[in-house]
């Protein structure tokens, strides 16, 4: 090899030295790639250990960990769970068995159930026998539903001297000349975006009881509603954008693509939750870009609460939105890093838990009370967090959990902080997430929208029922009550009909 070297010029020298040199930085650039590789298995691993023994409750627990405890590898602790799994159905066999004498009794059907009584005399005489008490046995019963025709009779009568004819008027119709009923049509609409049941297994039901009706007529019905109920829907959009406090969140929805045939393309419901008028807005959009939101969000004043998602980002410098930004979202980036970072985790997890003790000791506590109280106890404490994540930030990497974990939070430091301006806005966006729950149920059940308009009907019966739970109003009665009702409702007041003051006016 000396030979070889001594043999080159100082070009060529020079050039095997650059060669060489690239040589190792390649060489470095593959052992770099390999340690990523690993570490996001790692990650993989430990995330794989939280879903399998970690707790599903988002609130942070320490533990004492032992120093010399190994770590199990992915088979042990597959072989663990399986362990485990046995031994907890021992052990609640046995607890069972042991328990089985505190049975708390019967459940005991309510009183305000209608019943239909069932007498059974002796198959003897009874003749002149004197009753001297009975035997009562209560059955949960139920009677199958059926269709029925609803004959309305208006008589006629005619007025004296031929001045006409007087008959009785007929009652008010969502649909003109529709062959279905009231509550016919709501139980559609309840099946649908409440129970999750599509529309061809709900029409399967209903050959099962003997009325086939076809799916086209079916279909039509659900349209013509949605258009009969849009200004209802509108009415509501803009009461929830006056209301000076939004949430917003969004969630994915395949709808079939009308030109692309047999293909689906991913749309978009945003969703709007105004917690202090209690009501749930959802708006369906082809796209997750910056334009969705605007519909909603470009005349809107007041405070607007969203997760970290840079479209959001657009409100930030406008003077009348207040960008309020989630604690939830952050306390989950460190959970996330709990198992590469464990002391800066449980540093920042335990800082943030302290937060939310402070907002379930001001429950019950006015506007004004919960305000003082955060300014007094939240307030150090996230400028605690903050000291903390300006001082370690420099000392980790960028790309490793933590360092995402403390980007994500210093990104958002001052939309973490608004929270505190009014003691009726919330530390987190948990509310509109529930919001987006029984969508979630109803894409696992009807897969997709039909088309773009049929995702605009459905955000507009998701708007109604979400609001409903929200208030704790039965849907069946509030949208029978709209349906009775809102063809002849005037515009200007067609706040009457809705789902929080359904409560107010007829639940009473």
């Amino acid at each position: 090899m000396k030979n070889e070297l001594n043999n080159l010029s100082n070009e060529e020298l020079i050039q095997a030295v650059l060669e060489k040199d690239i040589q190792v930085q390649e060489h470095k650039i593959e052992v770099q790639n390999h340690k990523t590789e690993l570490q996001r298995k790692d990650e993989l691993i430990a995330k794989l250990q939280r879903m399998l023994f970690g707790t599903k409750s988002e609130r942070f627990k320490t533990e004492p960990v032992d120093p010399n405890q190994l770590t199990l590898s992915f088979e042990q602790l597959l072989a663990k769970l399986v362990e485990a799994q046995t031994e907890q159905t021992v052990k609640e066999t046995v607890t069972f068995e042991r328990e089985k004498k505190s049975h708390p009794g019967r459940y005991k059907l309510p009183d305000n159930l209608p019943e239909h009584v069932i007498v059974i005399e002796p198959q003897d005489s009874t003749e002149g026998l004197v009753k001297i008490g009975e035997e009562r046995t209560e059955i949960l019963e139920m009677a199958p539903a059926k269709f029925f025709k609803l004959v309305i009779l208006r008589p006629k009568y005619a007025l004296a001297n031929n001045e006409g004819v007087l008959i009785g008027e007929m009652p008010s119709r969502p649909i003109e000349k529709c062959l279905a009923g009231n509550a016919l049509l709501t139980h559609l609409l309840i099946g649908k975006y409440v129970d999750h049941l599509p529309l061809y297994r709900q029409q399967q039901i209903f050959k099962r009881l003997g009325m086939n009706i076809p799916s086209s007529t079916i279909d039509g019905w659900v349209r013509q509603l949605g258009v009969l109920l849009e200004p209802l829907y509108n009415a509501m959009v803009n009461v929830a954008k006056q209301n000076g406090y939004l949430q917003a969140d969004e969630t994915p929805t395949r709808v079939l693509d009308r030109l692309k045939k047999g293909k689906c393309h991913l749309g978009y419901y945003w969703v709007y939750h105004a917690p202090l008028k209690r009501m749930v807005v959802f708006d369906y959009q082809r796209g997750r870009n910056k334009d969705a939101p605007k519909k909603i969000l470009d005349d809107f004043h007041g405070y607007l609460q969203t997760d970290g998602y840079a479209v959001y980002n657009q409100y930030d410098h406008k003077k009348e939105v207040t960008h309020l930004a989630c604690w939830a979202h952050v306390r989950r980036y460190f959970e996330g890093a709990l198992s590469q970072d464990k002391m800066r985790t449980e540093f920042v997890m335990l800082k943030i838990q302290a937060l939310y003790k402070i907002e379930r000791e001001t429950d019950g506590f006015t506007a004004s009370e919960r305000k003082a109280y955060r300014l007094e106890k939240a307030l150090p404490i996230i400028n605690d967090i903050g000291k903390y994540i300006s001082q370690e930030n420099k000392k980790v990497l960028p790309k490793s959990l933590i360092g995402k974990a403390f980007t994500y939070t210093f990104n958002l430091w001052d939309n973490l902080q608004h929270y505190l301006y009014n003691g009726d806005l919330h530390i987190d966006n948990n509310l509109v997430e529930n919001s987006i729950r029984p969508n979630a149920l109803g894409r696992k059940n009807y897969l997709f929208a039909g088309s773009d308009n049929g995702a605009k009907r459905s955000a507009m019966f998701y708007t109604f029922f979400g609001t409903c739970k929200m208030n704790d109003v039965n849907p069946q009665d509030w949208l029978t009550h709209v349906l009775s009702n809102i063809a002849d409702h005037k515009v200007n007041k067609l706040h009457e009909l809705f789902p929080q003051n359904f409560i107010e006016k007829f639940q009473v």
